[in-house]
C-alpha cells in the first residue's frame, strides 16, 4: 500500500519557467538535491496563466476548462461538474480537510478556487502573502495548501524574461520558497509533507503565450518521505492534480488528463 501524507504544499512562482538555473537560488536547488525533479516540466499551451495554472489546478487542457487571461477576471470556471478542480477532490473524499489557495493573483481565488466548500483564501503582494502563508501552515496545518507568487512574472513583463533585474526577482522568490519550509518544520510536520515548487510558464523577450522552450518548459521539485534524492523525472503541469490526490490517498478524477510521473514515489 502506498505512503499517505497528510499534507501537500504546491508553491507555485508565476512566469519563473525553469531560469533558476541562471541565478543563486539555493532553496530550490536544495530540492532537486533533497528529491525528484525535473528542469523541463512541459506546460500548457498557450502559455499564459490562466490556461496553465487551470491546467495545474483541474487536470484538463485549456481547450477543455476554457479559462482564458481575456475572461477569467469576469466568470467562474464554468465545467467544475465534469472536470473538478483538486480542490473539490480532496473536500469530497475529506469533509474537514483544511483547505487554502494563497494567491498574489486574485483570478484564482475568484475563479478557479471553489467558492462555498471552506478553502481559505488569501490575496495579497508577494511579501505579505508569505507572512500569512508562514503563519496559516504554522497554526493551521492544512491538508492542502496551493501558493502562487507574482512578481517574478511582472519583472519578466517590464524587464525582460531571464534578464538581470528579472533574476533577482527570482533570487527573492528562492527565499520564499526557504521560508515555507523552514514553516513546515517549524510546525512539526515536515515529516508527513509533501512539497512542490514548479511554475505556470516561462517568458521569451517581454512576454508569453507562444510554444518556444522558453515558454513552454518550467522547472518542478518535490521532496517527501517517499520522493527519491536526486531523481529526474518526466512530468508535465497538468499532472500536478494526480500528484496531490496520490499523495494525500483520494481518488483521482476519472476525468483527468494528469497522471502520476513514474519514478516520482518510491
Amino acid at each position: 500500500m502506498a505512503y499517505t501524507y497528510k499534507h501537500v504544499i504546491i508553491i507555485g512562482i508565476d512566469g519563473a519557467g525553469n531560469f533558476y538555473r541562471n541565478t543563486d537560488t539555493p532553496a530550490i536547488h536544495k530540492m532537486f538535491e533533497e528529491g525528484a525533479g525535473s528542469d523541463f516540466c512541459l506546460t500548457s499551451i498557450p502559455t499564459d496563466s490562466s490556461e496553465c495554472w487551470g491546467s495545474m489546478l483541474i487536470g484538463v487542457q485549456p481547450k477543455v476548462h476554457e479559462l482564458t487571461n481575456g475572461t477569467i477576471g469576469s466568470t467562474e470556471y464554468k465545467h467544475r461538474a465534469e472536470h473538478p478542480t483538486i480542490f473539490r477532490v480532496i473536500r469530497d473524499a475529506h469533509p474537514g480537510a483544511k483547505l487554502g489557495s494563497f494567491s498574489n493573483w486574485s483570478p484564482i481565488n475568484t475563479s478557479i478556487a471553489d467558492s462555498g466548500i471552506g478553502i481559505v483564501k488569501r490575496s495579497a503582494n508577494d511579501e505579505s502573502l508569505l507572512i500569512q502563508i508562514c503563519d496559516f501552515i504554522k497554526t493551521e496545518k492544512p491538508e492542502f495548501l496551493f501558493i502562487q507568487f507574482d512578481s517574478i512574472d511582472g519583472a519578466g513583463h517590464t524587464y525582460g524574461y531571464n534578464t538581470e533585474r528579472y533574476l533577482q526577482e527570482l533570487n527573492v522568490a528562492d527565499g520564499f520558497v526557504a521560508s515555507i519550509r523552514k514553516a513546515v518544520a517549524a510546525a512539526g510536520i515536515e515529516d508527513d509533507t509533501l512539497v512542490i515548487a514548479t511554475a505556470d510558464h516561462g517568458g521569451n523577450g517581454h512576454g508569453h503565450g507562444g510554444p518556444s522552450d522558453e515558454e513552454k518548459y518550467v522547472f518542478f521539485a518535490a521532496v517527501g518521505k517517499t520522493v527519491p534524492r536526486g531523481k529526474k523525472i518526466d512530468v508535465r503541469v497538468i499532472d500536478m492534480p494526480a500528484i496531490v490526490a496520490h499523495a494525500l490517498g483520494v481518488p483521482a478524477d476519472p476525468n483527468w488528463d494528469s497522471t502520476v510521473p513514474e519514478g516520482l514515489f518510491e
